[in-house]
């Protein structure tokens, strides 16, 4: 079975990235290679992202890994948070405090149109990979739901009545936006 480092330590991104792939790969996090390192993060783009944190990995692991960013970007806002969806209301990546900036800054905006994207970068074989996904949808006005993490509460994909934080965890991995970007990891995986 083919092993990878997944340059994260979210355990939610962890267990959804597992529950995709099932047992197709070995997927490792940062802790079990006993890297407890702020990896950086500190470019203007989610592919410049992604790809940092893979290249950390691998220079200082001489590991195979990949690494993923993701941003909820919100039309109206000029595509903010963007690239900054983790700290949109401060360093300490309160994902409440996140929502209420959201909600705050839309208020009464009629356009509530939004996409998560998800851009994955693969270093395996000394080559680089990028792979990404992508969910239409928008900002509800208020929470819905007790699930998932991040803006999950305040996003519905288009086509459906529930937020992302009202789906079960199967129904929002046939849709969401890493689902959608590692299903495209895996189908490269899976042809060399």
């Amino acid at each position: 079975m083919m092993k990878l480092v997944f340059a994260t330590n979210n355990k939610n991104k962890l267990y959804e990235l597992r529950k995709i792939l099932g047992d197709k790969i070995e997927i490792v996090s940062l802790s079990d290679i006993n890297c407890f390192d702020d990896v950086p993060e500190d470019h203007e783009t989610l592919e410049e992202n992604a790809l940092q944190k893979a290249q950390y990995i691998k220079d200082k692991f001489g590991l195979d890994c990949f690494a993923d960013d993701t941003g909820l970007e919100i039309e109206a806002l000029d595509n903010r948070p963007g690239v900054y969806s983790a700290r949109f209301a401060g360093e300490d990546k309160d994902s409440e405090k996140n929502m209420d900036k959201v909600l705050e800054e839309l208020k009464d905006n009629k356009n509530r149109d939004a996409h998560f994207r998800t851009v994955i970068a693969l270093i395996k074989d000394g080559h680089t990979h990028l792979f990404e996904g992508r969910v239409e949808g928008e900002i509800l006005t208020e929470r819905h739901g007790n699930t998932g993490f991040g803006y999950d509460p305040i996003f519905q994909p288009k086509g459906y009545k529930l937020s992302f934080s009202e789906m079960g965890l199967d129904e929002k991995n046939k849709i969401s936006h890493r689902a959608k970007a590692v299903e495209k990891l895996c189908k490269f995986l899976n042809s060399i």
